[in-house]
């Protein structure tokens, strides 16, 4: 087991290394919708690239879930075919939001050995993940 101090050295260290090998301009929290981000997580036990819709109303946190999952075949058909699709997503701290992403289980960031494998997966879903944001971002935001 680690430390606090060498959990989070291990953490910064790899975002450092994956920023170095992949160094382009994520979408992320720039998608133009402030209830709306693509995020990368990485944790204990499974990596994610995801939809987050974080908006504190549950209505419009809905209104926006219900248009991202009226695309959901063309995104399972088109860019990801593995999406899930999670109305309420409890985050670690207990918040909830709504969620649409994809998953490698069975890795850690504490696992220098796993993290080749990841910076791939967090690479590749990424991009497709921006892809479909970036095509459908109109009728999105409309």
């Amino acid at each position: 087991m680690f430390s606090k101090e060498e959990a989070k050295k291990l953490r910064q260290e790899f975002w450092t290394s994956f920023g170095k090998e992949y160094p382009q301009k994520w979408l992320l929290y720039n998608t133009r919708v402030k209830e709306i981000q693509l995020k990368f997580t990485f944790e204990r036990k499974y990596a994610q690239v995801s939809i987050d819709i974080v908006a504190e109303d549950p209505l419009i946190r809905e209104y926006y879930f219900e248009k991202l999952e009226s695309l959901k075949t063309i995104l399972e058909s088109e860019y990801l075919p593995e999406a899930i699709f999670d109305r309420e997503y409890e985050l670690p701290e207990g918040k909830i939001i709504s969620r649409i992403y994809t998953q490698k289980d069975k890795v850690s960031i504490y696992n220098k050995k796993d993290w080749p494998l990841v910076k791939d997966f967090l690479y590749q879903k990424m991009t497709l993940m921006e892809e479909f944001f970036n095509d459908f971002s109109d009728f999105i935001k409309s």
